[in-house]
């Protein structure tokens, strides 16, 4: 899955480099660029590079083809895009079938991990049609 493509075209995609489907912005510092992918993080992307001893502040444009080889490889140990995206979904379905109090927070697309809910969580409760907060009394109307 881990692969590197060099496409055809001009200059500006001549030099991407693409690690499992996704490509890594060659203008940014390595340390940023690696996490583009999914499941690498800032703490991650620094070990790895330490692990590979490359500068952090190298770009990715700047690699040569044994270092990016070198990442390739040392990021072969870790779960990362769709393998980690479908490990993730099929938690998360395991706990909506077992009924699970995470599984069920889930399933009514309520916050998780403990958050209160009478307020702030807008952007994951279900709305039910309330577009503020009010106290529900309707306004008189003015004759």
């Amino acid at each position: 899955m881990l692969f590197a493509r060099k496409t055809q075209g001009t200059n500006k995609d001549r030099n991407n480099m693409r690690i499992s489907g996704v490509n890594i912005p060659e203008n940014k510092r390595l340390e940023v660029a690696l996490t583009y992918l999914y499941g690498i993080g800032r703490m991650t992307a620094t070990k790895i590079l330490n692990e590979a001893s490359i500068s952090f502040d190298k770009k990715a444009k700047d690699l040569s083809t044994e270092e990016s080889n070198k990442i390739r490889d040392l990021l072969g140990k870790y779960k990362l895009e769709g393998d980690l995206r479908r490990e993730v979904s099929s938690n998360i379905k395991r706990m909506k079938d077992i009924n699970s109090y995470r599984g069920i927070r889930h399933a009514k697309s309520l916050p998780v991990w403990g958050q209160r809910t009478k307020t702030n969580s807008r952007t994951t409760r279900p709305y039910k049609g309330r577009k503020t907060m009010t106290s529900g009394r309707r306004k008189m109307e003015k004759k």
